[in-house]
């Protein structure tokens, strides 16, 4: 690893004042070599906050939603939530901190193929053991919003690949979470499903006070954030530069 000073990504959720100075995150390729997938990265996000990482494949942009998730832990510096230190948490409380805080919107949407759109939207809330009537209520409505009203009973394999990541949306929503992060939510979406996805993650997030970290490579979907950052090498930057489009794949 790199021996200079890294800094600390802090996700800030509090009204106390809080510095946020960085973190680090390397691995290493198959001649040894090191690569710094996030490198000296110092980020907060309030509440209410949507916040866009913007870059191209490779960037680090996975990685670092993946330490704010404590699915990763870093190399060196601190991740903060609400004033608790989440890099020293072990895995038991990792886990607990992602199923009870956390709302996750992976890629890959993580479906089970054998249950139903409700019961795939249900199965955070089941984890929380809450009733199984009683997920499928709080499950339902958002199912509905995302436009799959008519899609409870269908199983992934009955559904279009926009519809399955509607599904993992649901599920990432009904569980209320105070911290909500989506690894590009609209990349499997056409562009009417996208602006109504964008649009609800927005809305999510004024109505329940909560950050959204969103990662995309689309700088169209950054006209729908608060703030923009960049993304390249595993460095961050301010704003959007889209200068870095004609490298996206």
């Amino acid at each position: 690893m790199s021996g200079r000073r890294q800094k600390v990504l802090v996700l800030y959720l509090a009204n106390s004042a809080l510095d946020a100075p960085v973190i680090a995150w390397a691995l290493y390729d198959g001649a040894g070599e090191t690569i710094n997938a996030v490198d000296g990265v110092s980020l907060r996000v309030e509440p209410g906050e949507f916040v866009a990482l913007y870059g191209p494949s490779g960037s680090g942009k996975t990685t670092l939603l993946m330490l704010a998730a404590t699915i990763k832990q870093p190399d060196s510096g601190s991740i903060a939530f609400d004033g608790r230190e989440l890099a020293s948490l072990t895995t038991r409380e990792s886990a607990r901190f992602r199923r009870e805080t956390v709302g996750i919107v992976f890629q890959g949407f993580h479906l089970r193929q054998g249950a139903s759109a409700l019961d795939n939207a249900c199965l955070k809330l089941l984890a929380l053991n809450m009733r199984w009537s009683d997920a499928q209520s709080q499950a339902r409505p958002w199912l509905e919003r995302l436009g799959l009203g008519h899609r409870l009973e269908s199983r992934p394999a009955e559904m279009s690949m926009g519809e399955r990541q509607r599904v993992a949306l649901a599920r990432a929503l009904a569980t209320k979470p105070r911290l909500l992060l989506a690894d590009e939510p609209t990349g499997n979406l056409d562009t009417r499903r996208s602006q109504e996805v964008l649009g609800l993650l927005r809305d999510i997030c004024t109505e329940e006070n909560i950050p959204v970290i969103l990662v995309t490579h689309d700088p169209q979907a950054t006209t729908y954030v608060s703030r923009v950052h960049t993304l390249r090498d595993g460095t961050l930057s301010d704003g959007l530069h889209l200068d870095l489009h004609a490298t996206v794949s």
